[in-house]
């Protein structure tokens, strides 16, 4: 079996985003999206999950961030689909709970062709870094899994400091790992099972 891959171009009045992803990689990325803390998360992802990932997003971040990360987010989930194929010989069905230090979080998915997200997260202070709203995090877990078409649960299962607030930055962060995790182990081939679409109804 081939590297599975997919490019995606998305471009509206707000954004111009491109990304390219290789489900069969080994953890390279080169990102840009303007937003610092963005582009962190989005390495997680690759480097975690295994992928190389390319993403170049030019975005209208002189109104704020919102649409860069949205679109950003659906470029992501739509490479996925197309990476994807039909679906034949994964795993279908990946799991991880990730610490960061005082995090600690669980990520599910399954790759369902039925796009549903729960996500639960402890109030944050409003941004990590300049221009990062920690409001875009379940954003970016509904856009992506609508467009990947994924079922993915992500809960943050304990944040809280002695004496102290959740650290955004590790919560967020804590985050993108569990789900990159949980990704890699969803997207594998299964050697018992190449070939064989992961589901009784014959499609996913």
């Amino acid at each position: 079996m081939g590297h599975r891959t997919a490019r995606v171009e998305r471009t509206t009045t707000e954004t111009k985003v491109l990304v390219e992803l290789d489900l069969d990689g080994s953890g390279n990325a080169d990102i840009s999206t303007g937003v610092g803390f963005f582009d962190h998360m989005l390495n997680q992802i690759a480097r975690h999950g295994g992928f190389d990932l390319t993403v170049e997003t030019v975005g209208d971040l002189e109104i704020d961030a919102h649409h860069t990360i949205e679109d950003t987010a659906i470029a992501l989930g739509a490479a996925f689909t197309e990476a994807l194929g039909d679906k034949a010989g994964i795993r279908r069905y990946g799991s991880a709970t990730i610490p960061m230090d005082e995090v600690l979080v669980r990520a599910a998915v399954d790759v369902s062709g039925r796009p549903y997200v729960v996500h639960d997260e402890p109030a944050l202070a409003p941004y990590v870094g300049p221009v990062y709203p920690t409001s875009m995090t379940r954003h970016i877990w509904e856009s992506f899994g609508q467009a990947a078409r994924l079922t993915l649960h992500v809960e943050v299962l304990r944040a809280a400091r002695p004496g102290g607030h959740p650290d955004a930055h590790h919560v967020v962060e804590a985050q993108f790992k569990a789900v990159s995790r949980a990704l890699r182990e969803a997207v594998a081939i299964d050697p018992r099972a190449v070939g064989v679409i992961p589901s009784t109804k014959g499609a996913l």
